[in-house]
């Protein structure tokens, strides 16, 4: 069944702003113009941004969507995509966000516009914790684009978490994916956008 319905999860201190969303975005608009985009600007609460998620996203058909994620966006992509049973595809996506923020509590400011601050509270690491999705139901709905190079996250961590998906594992790469107009058409195709 083609995807008529493709939601975009951005990662932490990031926006819709972000290379890869507005890539996709793009890519979405002149290519599959029928399909329904939204990629919507998280809030720093995990619990309020899959809130936002359900939302947003009810009236939607879950045969018939899919979600990207980038990093903490892939943990929140697995989370729906576990929900739905829907396709997703996860870049440099974090496995364990709940450990990996919990350095990172008190003010922060957004990646794309520095003077924007936002509150890392402590109860957002709990709810990080709450909402992990736990083994994946159907492997194959994942396509995992995973670098190497990844500076932030361990790409050993992440193919252990995604083991019977389609797993793109690139030799050297960095976490933003830089060279993402290489992986567009492998994710597009996986996708099989309407």
């Amino acid at each position: 069944m083609p995807i008529t319905h493709l939601l975009y999860l951005h990662g932490f201190r990031s926006s819709p702003q972000s290379m890869k969303a507005r890539k996709m975005a793009e890519l979405v608009a002149a290519c599959h113009p029928a399909v329904t985009w939204w990629c919507p600007q998280l809030p720093p609460s995990p619990r309020e941004a899959m809130a936002l998620l359900v939302e947003g996203t009810a009236a939607w058909p879950h045969a018939s969507m899919a979600v990207i994620g980038s990093s903490l966006g892939g943990f929140y992509a697995t989370a729906v995509a576990e929900r739905y049973g829907c396709k997703a595809v996860l870049l440099n996506p974090a496995i364990d966000p709940a450990r990996d923020l919990a350095k990172y509590i008190g003010e922060q400011t957004a990646w794309h516009n520095p003077d924007e601050r936002f509150l890392f509270e402590p109860r957002f690491v709990d709810e990080l914790r709450a909402l992990h999705a736990g083994p994946l139901k159907v492997p194959e709905n994942y396509l995992a684009v995973i670098a190497k190079g990844d500076e932030v996250l361990d790409w050993r961590e992440m193919t252990t978490r995604y083991a019977g998906a389609q797993i793109r594992l690139l030799e050297g790469g960095d976490h933003a994916l830089s060279d993402f107009d290489l992986h567009a058409p492998v994710i597009l195709d996986f996708l099989a956008l309407a």
